[in-house]
């Protein structure tokens, strides 16, 4: 026979694992099943910040002059980037980034002058699945290297 006290450390444990199960949008009904289902929630969680960081990463990297956006339409994505100094061969390098994604620019709209700016719609090849972060991701790091070419070559200049 359970005493008074450990009916109520009992119910305490209950009340904790259904604010468990609501926090984790789990829908099971073992205490097991709840605890594991957070056990993923949490473990999605510092995924998202892990790539969070990065991203943030990647944008200050990058001396914040730069801001690429990336949004998903049907079966293909709006990309819009914008950064602060053109530098040659920024807008091929792009392209050929889109390329190596699988991505075929349906229409783009391009400024070269002293700054850049890209807006392009592009539409995914069906055997190969692109997520938003990975179009970013490979934007900035064109961006990257162009910037860092454009560096060198003005090194090799002096």
């Amino acid at each position: 026979m359970m005493s008074s006290r450990e009916r109520k450390k009992a119910a305490a444990l209950q009340e904790k694992l259904q604010i468990l199960r609501s926090i984790t949008h789990s829908h099971a009904l073992s205490n097991t099943s709840i605890i594991m289902d957070a056990s993923m929630y949490i473990k999605e969680l510092k995924q998202k910040v892990a790539r969070l960081n990065q991203e943030t990463a990647c944008a200050q990297d990058v001396l914040g002059q730069n801001r690429v956006t990336v949004e998903t339409l049907g079966h293909g994505f709006l990309v819009n980037v914008f950064s602060g100094k053109s530098c040659p061969g920024l807008l091929v390098s792009i392209l050929e980034a889109f390329d190596e994604l699988g991505l075929s620019v349906l229409e783009a709209t391009a400024s070269c002058a002293d700054t850049f700016r890209l807006q392009a719609i592009g539409s995914e090849n069906p055997v190969e699945k692109v997520d938003e972060h990975a179009v970013k991701q490979a934007v900035l790091q064109a961006i990257r290297t162009c910037s860092d070419t454009a560096r060198d070559d003005d090194v090799d200049d002096e």
